[in-house]
Order: C-alpha cells, then structure tokens, then sequence
C-alpha cells in the first residue's frame, strides 16, 4: 500500500503575512495493503489508545451501535484509504473521547508513549469545545486545520454518513446533509479527492431517501 500523508504545505517566511496553509490533494486510493504499510502498521503501538477508547463503549449512538465502534470505524476507514501515519491512527481511535467523556482525565492520552503530545494535539484540533457551535468549530477546521485534522474529520464524517443510513428521522438527515455540503466537502477537496467523492455520493444517496421518502415534497409544500 502506497504511503499517502503528505505534509507539503507553503509556510510563510519571516515578515510574511500568515495565510490559510495550503496541503497537496491525495489523488489515489490504494488497493489492498502491501507488505511494507503492513510492517509500518505492525510497528504503531495502538492497544493502549484502543483501551483508551473503551470507555466509549457505554456511550450509545443516534444510529444504533456506540461511539467506541465509531473510533475503530473512522481508523479503519483511513487504513482503507492509505493512511499509514502513526499519529493520525492514534488519534482516530480517540478522537471523541474529549468531547464526549464528562471530565475525561485527558492526562490519560500525554502519558501513553513518546508520540503522546502529537496525538493529544491532533485529538484538541478536532474537538468541539463547550458551548461552541457546530459551525463555528467545522469553520475553524477548515480556515486552521493541520492537514491531519482535516484528514482524520473526513474520515470521521463518511463514518457518520454510513451511519446515516439508518437514522429515520429526515430533518436530522437533511441537516445534517446541509452541514456536509457547506463543511465536509470544502475540507475533503483540499486534502483528499477520493474521500472528496465518496461523501457525495453519500450525500446524494441520503437526499435520495429524503425525495423517495416523500419528505421533500411534504416540505415544499407547506
């Protein structure tokens, strides 16, 4: 499996203005893993975050299933897409435990092993703080986001598109469709072009079931 995380961005010299830094798309999507991502895998030490992120178990999802599933589902789906990075594993497999683990001892993650700090970091960038709105926080990601950040928050949203499909509730569907369109997607065009496509097609499979379901002409005609 080809090596994809690239961290090309333009830095900004000395007396130059700080600008939005711009990241190299991935392009390709790997086929099945080849020998040498299988011994860099091999290498990341992951037990202890996934132990970490089984206190996620007790956490139930809108979908059904619970959210230390959802850890394991957005690694999995950067594994599917190339990503080999040791930093960007770790943090997929604890990314909501921040945000939702009331006075989680985020101690925990700093004394985990050398590349600690890293992930804690990564795991900061993509959490929603307190009392902060959805779209402020998705509008930080985009305008400050490492690309790790911006990389692990697609991963993190085609979980919760699949996870969509069994929501039955059509305006939380079409919300949260609404919500992909104006921040997922721009974040997936800058880092990553397959993801880019495969959220919408996910996108337009959910608006899909909104018109055959019949919740889009009901609307309309109100």
């Amino acid at each position: 499996m080809k090596e994809k995380y690239q961290m090309n961005v333009t830095k900004p010299g000395r007396g130059e203005c700080h600008m939005k830094e711009k990241y190299q798309m991935n392009v390709t999507k790997p086929g099945q893993m080849d020998r040498q991502a299988m011994l860099q895998l091999k290498g990341i030490f992951l037990a202890p975050y996934m132990q970490l992120a089984t206190a996620l178990i007790g956490k139930a999802r809108f979908a059904g299933g619970n959210m230390f599933r959802h850890q394991i589902d957005t690694m999995g789906i950067l594994i599917d897409y190339g990503y080999i990075d040791s930093v960007l594993l770790k943090a997929a497999c604890i990314h909501d435990v921040i945000e939702d683990i009331p006075g989680f001892d985020q101690k925990l993650i700093l004394d985990v092993d050398e590349e600690s700090s890293d992930v804690y970091k990564l795991v900061l960038e993509v959490t929603k703080r307190e009392g902060q709105k959805k779209s402020e926080y998705l509008r930080g990601i985009i305008e400050h986001g490492s690309q790790r950040a911006k990389v692990l928050k697609c991963a993190d949203r085609i979980s919760n598109m699949i996870s969509l499909g069994f929501v039955t509730d059509p305006a939380f569907i079409e919300r949260y469709c609404d919500e992909t369109e104006y921040f997922i997607l721009p974040i997936a065009l800058e880092v990553d072009y397959n993801m880019y496509q495969e959220l919408i097609d996910l996108v337009i499979s959910r608006r899909k079931y909104l018109e055959d379901s019949g919740y889009i002409n009901r609307n309309q005609n109100k």
